[in-house]
C-alpha cells in the first residue's frame, strides 16, 4: 500500500477526513487496518490575511511547506481536505514535492457517476466566488448553481465563526437546510458540501437534496489510490484547464 499524506489546514475537516480514510480501511481490509497516514498542519492563522488580499501565492508557499514535510515523512501522495486551499494550490509555481488528488475533481467524478446535471454548492465565499468548482464541473458537463448573495454571506459567516471552531448548532443546521431547500427550488438535483466541515453539520438524512460530501469522497479516493484501486495522481499543483464558462451561472 501507498503512504497517504494529509495536508491539513483546519482540525475539524482534517480529522473527519483522517477518520474516514481509516474507517474505509477497516471496512475493506479488516479491523484496525488502513494505509499508513501522516498529517501535517500549519496553523490556519498564518493564512487569513493573505486570503483577504487575494495573495494566493503566499498561501501556496505555506501549503507547499506542508507537502514537503509530508514527502520527508515518506508519503507517496497527498490530499488536502480544504476546498478553499485548492485555489492557492492551483496557482503557478514550482511543482509540489508529491502528487495530489484534487478535491474538486474527486467530487466532480462522483457527481458525474451519479448522473447529476445541476449541482448547488455550499462553501466559503472564496470557494463559491472562485474558479475551482466551475472548472471541474464544466469539464464533466455539470452546471454549478450558487446560493444568492445573502445566503453566501450566511454560509461563510457560519463556517468561519462556528464550524472551524468545532461549533455545530441547531440554528446553523436549520439555516443550511433552508439554503439547500432554495437550491432545490432552483432546480438542483444535488448539493455539494464543498467546505470540509459542512458534512459534520449537515448529514445526508438532514438534507433536502442528495449530498456530495467532499470530505468523505476525498478520503475514499485516497484510500483507493493507496490500495491500487485507482491510478496514482499526477497533479503537483499549478493551473488546470479553465472550462468554467459553459457550466456556470
Amino acid at each position: 500500500m501507498k503512504h497517504v499524506g494529509i495536508l491539513a489546514t483546519t482540525p475539524e475537516g482534517a480529522a473527519l477526513c483522517f477518520r474516514e480514510l481509516c474507517q474505509q480501511g477497516a471496512r475493506e481490509l479488516g479491523p484496525n487496518d488502513h494505509p499508513d497516514v501522516t498529517l501535517d498542519c500549519i496553523a490556519l492563522a498564518r493564512s487569513p490575511p493573505a486570503w483577504e488580499t487575494a495573495d494566493y501565492q503566499k498561501v501556496r508557499t505555506n501549503l507547499s511547506v506542508s507537502v514537503y514535510r509530508l514527502a520527508q515523512a515518506g508519503a507517496d501522495l497527498f490530499i488536502c481536505p480544504d476546498n478553499t486551499a485548492h485555489i492557492a494550490l492551483e496557482q503557478p509555481g514550482p511543482s509540489l514535492e508529491l502528487p495530489g488528488l484534487h478535491i474538486a475533481d474527486v467530487v466532480g467524478d462522483e457527481a458525474g457517476r451519479s448522473g447529476y446535471t445541476r449541482v448547488g454548492l455550499l462553501g466559503t465565499k472564496y470557494t463559491l466566488d472562485g474558479p475551482v468548482y466551475p472548472r471541474a464541473f464544466a469539464a464533466r458537463g455539470i452546471a454549478v448553481v450558487l446560493p444568492d448573495a445573502a445566503d453566501r454571506a450566511a454560509l461563510h459567516e457560519i463556517i468561519v465563526g462556528e464550524l472551524l471552531q468545532g461549533v455545530f448548532t441547531p440554528s446553523a443546521r436549520q439555516a443550511y437546510g433552508r439554503i439547500i431547500e432554495r437550491l432545490a427550488e432552483d432546480g438542483c438535483d444535488a448539493v455539494g458540501l464543498v467546505c470540509t466541515e459542512i458534512p459534520l453539520l449537515v448529514p445526508p438524512d438532514a438534507s433536502p437534496l442528495p449530498v456530495l460530501d467532499s470530505t468523505r469522497l476525498l478520503a475514499r479516493a485516497a484510500f483507493e489510490a493507496a490500495c491500487g484501486q485507482r491510478a496514482m495522481p499526477e497533479w503537483r499543483g499549478g493551473p488546470l484547464p479553465d472550462l468554467s464558462r459553459p457550466g456556470t451561472r
